[in-house]
C-alpha cells in the first residue's frame, strides 16, 4: 500500500475517533509546492482550509530546518490557532520514505477552546490567593489559510522581532528581520523575495546579501 493511502487511513481513523472538533491533514512535500501542499483533510471546518491550500507556519519551518540540517523531530502536543481565535492543540508528525526523503507531513489540530472555557471556571472556582500563576512559555502560533497571509504574518512577526518601524530601521535591525524570516522559511514561498524586499525597501540582491552575512 502506499505511502499516502496509509495516511489516509490513519487520518480517517483519528478523525472518527476524536471526532468533529479534530482536524487531520496531510501535506504532500513531494508532489507539492508549499502554495498547495494540502493533499487530504477531514474536518477543514476547524481551521476553514481545505485541500489545494497552503502550508503553515509549521510546515514551512519544518521544510527550511530539514533543507538546512536534514533532520527534523516530530513536535506533538503544542499550542496553535486560527485566524478566528480558536485555540487548538497540535502535533506535527514528518513522514520519510525509505530512503529518508521527507515525503509527507501529518498534522492534528483539536480545537480545545470550549475545554479551556470549562478549564477557567472551574480554576475560578479552586484558585487560592498565595498559589502562583503558571505562565506560558509563548503564545500559540496562527493557523493560516494560505501562504500569502501567512508570508504577511512572519514578516509583521519580524518587526515585532526587532521592535522598530521598518522606516527607523538600522542595516542591522533589517538583517535581523530578513534572518528570522529565512529561518522561518519565508523564502520558501514563490515571489516571497519581491514582497519582503519592497516592504523593506530594499533590493532584492540587498536582501539575500543580508541572509548570506550570517551564513
Amino acid at each position: 500500500m502506499a505511502y499516502l493511502d496509509i495516511l489516509r487511513q490513519i487520518a480517517d481513523g483519528l478523525a472518527a475517533q476524536f471526532g468533529e472538533n479534530c482536524e487531520i491533514v496531510i501535506h504532500d512535500l513531494h508532489e507539492r509546492s508549499p502554495e498547495n501542499s494540502i493533499v487530504y483533510i477531514i474536518n477543514g471546518h476547524v481551521t476553514g482550509r481545505k485541500t489545494g491550500d497552503g502550508s503553515s507556519g509549521a510546515v514551512l519551518n519544518a521544510l527550511k530546518h530539514y533543507e538546512k540540517h536534514g533532520t527534523l523531530t516530530d513536535r506533538l502536543a503544542y499550542l496553535t490557532k486560527t485566524d478566528n481565535g480558536k485555540i487548538l492543540k497540535s502535533s506535527t508528525l514528518y513522514i520519510k520514505d525509505e530512503t529518508e526523503t521527507l515525503r509527507y507531513i501529518l498534522s492534528i489540530n483539536y480545537d480545545i477552546t470550549s475545554l479551556l472555557a470549562i478549564e477557567t471556571s472551574i480554576h475560578s472556582l479552586i484558585a487560592c490567593h498565595d498559589r502562583d500563576e503558571e505562565k506560558p512559555d509563548s503564545s500559540p502560533k496562527t493557523i493560516t489559510h494560505d501562504v500569502n497571509q501567512l508570508l504577511d504574518e512572519l514578516i509583521e512577526e519580524s518587526v515585532r522581532l526587532v521592535g522598530v518601524p521598518v522606516p527607523l530601521m538600522s542595516k542591522e535591525d533589517k538583517i535581523k528581520a530578513i534572518n528570522f524570516l529565512n529561518d522561518a522559511g519565508a523564502f520558501l514561498i514563490t515571489k516571497s523575495g519581491d514582497k519582503v524586499a519592497k516592504y523593506f525597501g530594499i533590493s532584492k540582491y540587498t536582501l539575500y546579501s543580508y541572509v548570506d552575512i550570517n551564513k
